[in-house]
């Protein structure tokens, strides 16, 4: 084990238990070029509401498949004018209509879903990665969500050696409402992702 590794194992003992506000000043003391990413899934207001309220021109990088249901999209209108996001959006190359009349959305064991997961996802989120180059990346990733997710925690490292901090990490849906309407925190749970049909499905951000 290295020492960044063992470093990140100490502080995620440190850090269970403690306020995702202490969690988010900490990381962003030791940050130099911080963002987070977002694509105003349910509960995604916590991150981005705890994460502003430290930092408030923090880059907050939206990969917009061009997938979401009009309910996300209204969200997402509703929380960046209410939180005063700094947005930075990136969208796919290729156009939805282009796609749908070409590939559609293929199923999961469809040799094509990986390009189509490429196209959405992965090419967007790289190009932005590289514009931003961060070296704290906030996000809202949660135990119990995939088998992946269950073997991080609060901090983490991407394969790039970027370190992510997952503040709402041990936190279940029902702590989350209340955090939510303790501040009067708008939620939507109409959402789509194309790249994950299943629930429980990664979505290749984190692997």
């Amino acid at each position: 084990m290295t020492s960044n590794e063992e470093l990140i194992k100490t502080l995620n003992l440190r850090f269970k238990g403690i306020s995702p506000e202490e969690i988010i000043s900490w990381a962003i003391g030791k940050a130099k070029n911080p963002v987070v990413t977002t694509n105003f899934r349910p509960y995604e207001v916590a991150i981005l509401n705890a994460v502003s309220e430290v930092r408030k021109d923090i880059p907050v990088v939206w990969c917009d498949t061009g997938y979401n249901t009009p309910q996300t999209y209204k969200h997402a209108k509703e929380l960046i004018e209410k939180l005063r996001l700094n947005i930075d959006l990136y969208v796919p190359k290729q156009t939805a209509a282009f796609r749908d009349a070409t590939m559609g959305i293929p199923q999961i064991d469809d040799p094509k879903h990986s390009v189509f997961t490429e196209q959405v996802k992965l090419e967007p989120f790289r190009r932005a990665m590289e514009v931003h180059r961060p070296d704290v990346w906030f996000t809202n990733l949660r135990k119990g969500q995939t088998a992946l997710r269950d073997s991080l925690d609060i901090l983490s490292l991407s394969k790039d050696g970027v370190l992510k901090v997952s503040p709402f990490y041990h936190w279940n849906d029902a702590q989350l409402d209340v955090y939510l309407k303790e501040r009067n925190l708008p939620n939507e749970h109409n959402y789509f992702d194309p790249t994950k049909v299943l629930e429980n499905r990664e979505c290749g951000l984190h692997t």
